[in-house]
């Protein structure tokens, strides 16, 4: 029978027998504050093989100056992943990829790193509802309320929900788009606009049912789909996306604003971009 001494260690079983250190706790005294962040969806619309499948909370770590790196890439900022990298690079359970994460989800961490990042102080340009003037305001992101799901996906685990459109009758069934819908569409549109450059009229609405309605009475086929959806009422096309947009879990980006030249108390939409991350 060989000594203990004499078994030669697997590769992994070397590497877990070596002592780690971190010289930043070590060295420095200083540790990378954690945080956890609630999931406005639940996990409820991620398939059960998903590390967020009914998952009511995720890890994250502090923003630091490695992600100011994130934000700093051009390529990054180019190719429309700056967010999505910057949620990987804070995020603890590394099985967790941000492009798979509904955009109510991807919101709520945003906040979290931003204020973990620079605080909850948030200085933005906006506009007043009432009397359209520009203005610089203060916003808290610590008074920001989560925005939960509501409604029932059609099956556990599955990011699909139904509406039947009003005029038509249609029974459509929609998801809500994740990182990789919204990096897709922007290639897309991209793609579209160098094919078809003295078409003036962006298809800002068309594009975005295309990309989250999944059937309309049973059919699949993505060319049906999009021909049906040219031609959808009007009216059907605002109770769907009216009906989206009530009901899709995330952050409620509303931030109160008394304006600076009428005096008007109202909400306004805060704007959530790469600026977002640079008080």
């Amino acid at each position: 029978m060989p000594k203990k001494s004499d078994v030669v260690l697997s590769p992994n079983e070397a590497m877990s027998q070596i002592p780690r250190s971190n010289p930043v706790q070590d060295d420095f005294g200083w540790t990378i504050p954690v945080e956890a962040v609630p999931l406005p969806s639940n996990g409820k619309i991620y398939p059960q093989n998903s590390s967020l499948h009914n998952r009511d909370l995720v890890q994250i770590k502090a923003m630091t100056a490695q992600e100011e790196d994130i934000l700093m890439s051009r390529a990054l900022v180019k190719d429309g992943s700056v967010l999505t990298h910057l949620i990987n690079s804070c995020m603890i359970d590394k099985s967790i990829n941000a492009k798979d994460m509904i955009n109510g989800d991807r919101n709520a961490l945003l906040v979290a790193i931003r204020i973990t990042g620079y605080g909850p102080e948030y200085r933005a340009e906006v506009s007043c509802p009432t009397c359209t003037t520009k203005q610089s305001a203060v916003f808290n992101l610590g008074d920001l309320t989560i925005k939960r799901l509501n409604i029932n996906p059609i099956a556990p685990g599955l990011n699909q929900f139904e509406f039947s459109l009003p005029v038509s009758g249609k029974r459509v069934v929609f998801k809500f788009m994740s990182g990789r819908d919204e990096e897709e569409q922007t290639i897309i549109t991209e793609r579209r606009k160098k094919l078809m450059p003295d078409v003036q009229v962006d298809n800002i609405v068309t594009s975005r049912l295309e990309f989250t309605i999944v059937s309309i009475d049973g059919i699949t086929d993505r060319n049906k789909i999009n021909t049906f959806i040219k031609s959808m009422p009007a009216l059907d096309s605002r109770a769907l996306r009216s009906y989206m947009s009530e009901n899709e879990p995330g952050i409620d980006m509303n931030g109160q604003l008394t304006c600076v030249s009428c005096g008007a108390e109202s909400l306004v939409p805060l704007p959530l971009g790469p600026s977002f991350f640079w008080p």
